[in-house]
């Protein structure tokens, strides 16, 4: 198999709108309402939503290729909340069900983490679903520590992880 990481550019809106409404299917369909997962997987406004990402710059955004085939995203940029504002923050990681548990979502963290300290950041934050307990372990095994921080969102709870990140 040949692996590739890319930057996402403009035109790729559809492929990264596709895999996000894809992966929250499959990932939170016992985490949020029926409702809510019907407003966040509509596809037309996922594409617009990455096509005012990629026009704006607002996050550094990766796709991973299998066989030249899109699998995986991630998203990054500047934490958005003001008390983090020394760190990056991991907006999302989302990959196709198919091919779960095959080391590409390794593959992605590594990349997104070295292209976090390159930029120079020394700590790294996301939210997750606390019921995401696949999502959590995940991270966990990445190094994240589970921090006191929570939200709120679509009605469920979001706790907050953090990686301290060592520079060379």
């Amino acid at each position: 198999m040949n692996n590739k990481i890319r930057k996402a550019r403009n035109g790729d809106e559809k492929t990264l709108a596709f895999i996000q409404t894809e992966s929250w299917k499959s990932a939170f369909a016992d985490i949020i309402s029926a409702e809510d997962m019907g407003r966040c997987t509509d596809i037309v406004k996922a594409e617009a939503m990455y096509e005012n990402v990629l026009k704006s710059g607002y996050a550094e955004i990766s796709i991973l290729e299998i066989d030249e085939k899109p699998h995986c995203i991630a998203a990054w940029s500047k934490a958005r909340n003001p008390e983090f504002s020394d760190s990056a923050e991991l907006i999302c990681i989302h990959s196709l069900c198919d091919n779960w548990g095959k080391g590409y979502g390794t593959m992605m963290i590594n990349h997104i983490l070295d292209e976090i300290k390159n930029s120079g950041y020394n700590s790294v934050v996301l939210w997750v679903f606390e019921k995401n307990t696949r999502a959590r372990s995940f991270y966990e095994k990445h190094g994240f520590e589970l921090t006191d921080n929570t939200q709120i969102s679509y009605d469920a709870v979001e706790v907050m992880y953090r990686k301290e990140l060592c520079r060379i």
